[in-house]
């Protein structure tokens, strides 16, 4: 715990007992001392016929070190759970012997009958006192109206919306957009105080000249803006697929890639690294390490949040950039970009997360390209699954993209390897992993639905702006 400074030490009353619900402490800095105290009595000898004497009391102080940080258990200790049963006289009976499994038993363990017992789900996840009820009413800003309350959605939402204006578009609509909002537009010309504002929008505009469809990670790598402003300035120049073969990407306002043949390049793939016992190596042995783990959850009921990097006048003309000591070093045209590999594949390089939203036209292999342009030429129909490609070309893609990494991996842990045979058995096994036999498992893949808050994620862009 002390380790990590955005975790809490916790105390448990009763530390054998699973159902026991602790007490966090929050972390504090300080400087004290530490200091050891001994205390002597002396007693004197009293003599006969004299008055009682007192003893000599002395105190001895050593300081043994400075403490730099506390914890201090602050909250209120909640309720506990017990695993009781009330009888029909009132009588608490304990349960523990009947739920918990202490040692390998036997079926009739499992068959006994036994009230019905259950948990919580969960405790309360604050534990300071906080006012539930009879708040005022939210101020918001001028013109706006609270939504609409449906029987799904009974308490309404805590905030605006904040409005960027995007337009967005579904593969089933039959029209595309010719011009933003006229409200996006008043949005980017409030924004676009500097001549720094002026260049980017001139930068993206050719890059939209080049390349009718963008994701917004490759934007974020070709040219250096803010991504506060990045959200105000996309809606000024593209709208936003939802769904089909262009999801999560930015198209530019009058081309709809759904009357060219040629926008199959632009395409995305949503491709996941592979990881598991049949492929080798287990998530564990991973290089590429997942963004964030439910091992380092920590519950959101700290007293103190740690504070925002303050923001400079300087660095707000300069385009709303925050002043942070990786930011200073880098010039100021260059202080925003992403690297390239966090929208270009390239054989011998690992993705930097483990999943990643390619476009087609920037998975720079020679094979995959072969399998994009199979049917140049001859393209009929453009479907909502596999747009103007042949069908199950993205999982023709995977497939070899993952044997790719599967390589990668080989040459750098060959202990991961030790039990695969020839390449025809590899051939074998890719066959295998491509899903001809494991259809279930791919419709497992596509209801998948990635966590919040990463750089390559559709669903955290969407909520940008709706």
């Amino acid at each position: 715990i002390y380790a990590d400074p955005a975790k809490r030490l916790e105390l448990y009353f009763r530390p054998k007992d699973p159902y026991c619900h602790p007490v966090c402490a929050n972390r504090f800095p300080t400087s004290t001392m530490l200091l050891r105290v001994r205390r002597s009595t002396k007693k004197q000898q009293q003599l006969d016929g004299e008055e009682q004497i007192q003893p000599e009391v002395q105190f001895e102080m050593e300081i043994l070190g400075i403490v730099t940080t506390v914890y201090k258990f602050q909250g209120m200790s909640d309720f506990q759970y017990l695993a009781m049963h009330s009888g029909p006289d009132g009588k608490q009976t304990s349960m523990y012997d009947k739920v918990l499994m202490l040692k390998p038993e036997k079926e009739e363990f499992f068959n006994k009958d036994l009230p019905l017992y259950i948990p919580p789900p969960i405790f309360s996840r604050l534990d300071t006192p906080v006012d539930y009820f009879y708040r005022p009413d939210i101020q918001h800003r001028e013109g706006y109206n609270n939504p609409q309350v449906s029987g799904e959605n009974l308490i309404g939402l805590s905030r605006a919306r904040r409005p960027h204006n995007a337009i967005f578009v579904n593969f089933d609509d039959e029209e595309i957009p010719t011009k933003p909002l006229d409200a996006a537009v008043q949005n980017w010309k409030k924004v676009c105080t500097n001549p720094v504002d002026k260049k980017v929008e001139e930068e993206l505009r050719k890059l939209f000249e080049v390349r009718p469809v963008w994701s917004r990670n490759a934007v974020k790598a070709n040219i250096s803006v803010h991504p506060d402003k990045l959200k105000v300035l996309l809606p000024y120049l593209a709208y936003y697929m939802l769904t089909g073969p262009w999801r999560s990407l930015w198209v530019r306002f009058g081309y709809d890639p759904r009357k060219h043949p040629e926008a199959k390049i632009y395409q995305v793939l949503d491709f996941r690294i592979r990881c598991g016992m049949k492929y080798g190596y287990a998530a564990t042995d991973m290089p590429v390490k997942a963004k964030r783990s439910t091992y380092n959850y920590s519950l959101p009921i700290t007293v103190k949040k740690q504070g925002s990097h303050t923001v400079s006048v300087h660095d707000l003309k300069q385009g709303l950039g925050s002043a942070g000591t990786s930011g200073a070093k880098k010039p100021p045209s260059s202080r925003y970009k992403l690297k390239e590999s966090v929208y270009i594949f390239r054989e011998g390089a690992l993705p930097p997360y483990r999943q990643m939203f390619y476009q087609l036209c920037d998975l720079n292999v020679e094979s995959l390209q072969k399998i994009i342009h199979r049917n140049d030429g001859t393209e009929s129909e453009c479907t909502e699954r596999d747009g103007w490609c042949l069908a199950k070309t993205s999982d023709d893609l995977r497939d070899s993209m993952s044997l790719m990494i599967k390589q990668i991996i080989r040459s750098t842990r060959p202990a991961l390897f030790s039990n695969t045979t020839s390449s025809e058995d590899g051939k074998e096994q890719l066959a295998y992993e491509s899903g001809e036999d494991e259809d279930d498992e791919e419709e497992e893949e596509e209801d998948f639905k990635p966590s919040d808050g990463s750089e390559n994620e559709m669903e955290t862009e969407i909520l940008d702006y709706v």
